[in-house]
């Protein structure tokens, strides 16, 4: 029996002492609608830890940390599912298109949420153009005859036409989308388990059993800083599971889906990641070259002695690469929408269409998308290598923000709405205080990675791109302020 359906959602005013601008009057648009179906919040949650990076960065980690890389993974995998279960404590209580942007404007200021909300923005749709070009490319291998451009522009247009028709659209597409994602590494480690245990079927590949996660140097053939180095290769491809709580808010059962996303994330990081990735390096030695020549999942398949892996995992590429793009043009849109809402972007951002699509907010983001697109085909080592260095951190100083809304979050939501906190952070407040030890702990690691494009570029643009951020909006309230007292002297 289906329940019915809710009316529509929309990101509620803040009303604590840090409290924005009132939300635009909400007979001016019909809101954002409930058109996301627990199956697409269900895949979405499973598909959103499954980035494009896992398929094709993972043999530049293997190479530079062995096996050890299994660490590096579980490190980070842990880092995630804290974060999580944070941003679910909070998401459950208040489920938001929002999110943590909206949650941080309550806890920490308005100053916190307008910041976070327009960097992580500006992550999403830099995010876009990388993954237009990744997209074309693979495309264009395909049909050579279509110019890499043409596919980029016409991989963006349909996914703009699918987020402008409804966010049941979206939802459809990222159903399936994520659906490929999710069978083709269930199919791959049960292929690299046969194959492991020796009984894979009609490829003759002798048992590998796990002998190469110790030979050829060892578990930790470059040392245990090796795992270091692999966590900041492998940290910015768990970008994307809080995706889940921002589309919370447009589906049929906004609390539930967030429980249910959040108390999930351990398995989904623990199959996905390091299952495959323990497949990975089971059955092939680290130091193989054809892990970093052709793909770890690529090298692997060819290993066990699977046809046309090459031509099999450029489709599941081309797929999470697609499933990004679909999810990071709602995720800045969503973004652009609440941060509209709360009067810290142009109120046309928070006029949604008669389906509960916000028009504009798609449209400013997918602009910005194409413009960074022609940057990365005019000038990809000055302009789009700024883009890109400028965002590189702020994934990390996202957690970051989440973990200190929900130090303060946890007592408004207690002395509010109790019988809200349905999602706990484990062992509060040490575990969030270790959570913001770990992740500060990588920022500064990030800062001994001197290397071209490397960690410490992408903090110190990141950290100049959140200060001039943070300068706007300080500015921008102190000017409020004195409009409001010249009003009332007035």
């Amino acid at each position: 029996m289906t329940s019915p359906r809710p009316a529509p959602v929309a990101s509620p005013p803040t009303d604590g002492p840090h409290s924005g601008p009132a939300a635009p009057d909400p007979g001016a648009s019909p809101g954002l609608k409930s058109g996301l179906k627990n199956r697409h919040l269900s895949m979405i949650a499973v598909g959103g830890v499954i980035g494009a990076g896992l398929f094709v960065g993972s043999g530049s980690g293997i190479a530079a940390a062995g096996p050890g890389i299994l660490l590096s993974y579980a490190l980070v995998g842990m880092l995630v599912v804290f974060v999580m279960r944070m941003l679910g404590e909070m998401a459950a209580a208040n489920p938001t298109s929002g999110s943590f942007s909206a949650y941080a404007d309550r806890a920490l200021g308005r100053w916190a949420g307008f910041s976070i909300g327009w960097l992580y923005w500006f992550f999403w749709v830099v995010v876009l153009a990388v993954e237009a070009t990744a997209g074309a490319a693979i495309l264009t291998s395909w049909v050579p005859a279509v110019p890499q451009w043409a596919w980029a522009l016409i991989v963006m247009l349909v996914l703009t036409a699918s987020n402008l028709a409804s966010v049941a659209s979206f939802g459809e597409f990222e159903f399936w989308f994520a659906g490929i994602k999710v069978v083709a590494i269930a199919c791959f480690i049960v292929l690299g388990g046969l194959a492991i245990a020796g009984v894979l079927p009609g490829t003759g590949h002798a048992a590998s059993g796990f002998g190469n996660l110790t030979s050829h140097g060892g578990f930790l053939p470059h040392g245990p800083s090796a795992i270091l180095t692999g966590v900041l290769m492998v940290v910015f491809s768990f970008m994307g599971s809080e995706i889940v709580t921002l589309a919370a808010g447009e589906s049929e059962d906004p609390r539930g889906a967030v429980t249910k996303a959040t108390k999930s994330v351990i398995w989904r990081v623990g199959i996905f990641y390091l299952g495959s990735i323990l497949v990975v390096v089971s059955v092939l030695p680290w130091n193989d070259p054809s892990i970093v020549k052709k793909g770890s999942y690529v090298a692997a398949l060819d290993a066990m002695g699977i046809p046309h892996a090459g031509q099999f995992m450029n489709v599941i590429v081309l797929t999470a690469v697609l499933s990004c793009l679909n999810s990071g043009l709602y995720t800045a849109s969503r973004m652009a929408f609440s941060l509209g809402q709360r009067g810290d972007a142009p109120r046309s951002f928070a006029r949604t269409s008669a389906r509960g699509v916000p028009q504009t907010a798609i449209l400013a983001s997918v602009v910005f998308g194409f413009v960074a697109v022609g940057f990365n085909y005019l000038w990809p080592k000055t302009v789009f290598q700024f883009l890109l260095n400028s965002s590189g951190a702020v994934a990390l100083f996202v957690w970051l923000v989440i973990c200190f809304s929900q130090l303060r979050m946890r007592g408004i939501i207690l002395r509010e709405n109790p019988e809200k906190l349905v999602v706990r952070m484990w062992l509060f407040p040490y575990l969030t205080w270790v959570t913001v030890a770990m992740i500060s702990f990588v920022l500064a690691y990030m800062l001994t990675d001197g290397s071209a494009g490397g960690g410490r570029i992408q903090v110190l643009l990141s950290l100049l791109l959140a200060v001039i951020v943070v300068g706007i909006s300080l500015v921008r309230d102190r000017l409020g302020a004195r409009a409001n007292r010249d009003a009332v002297a007035g």
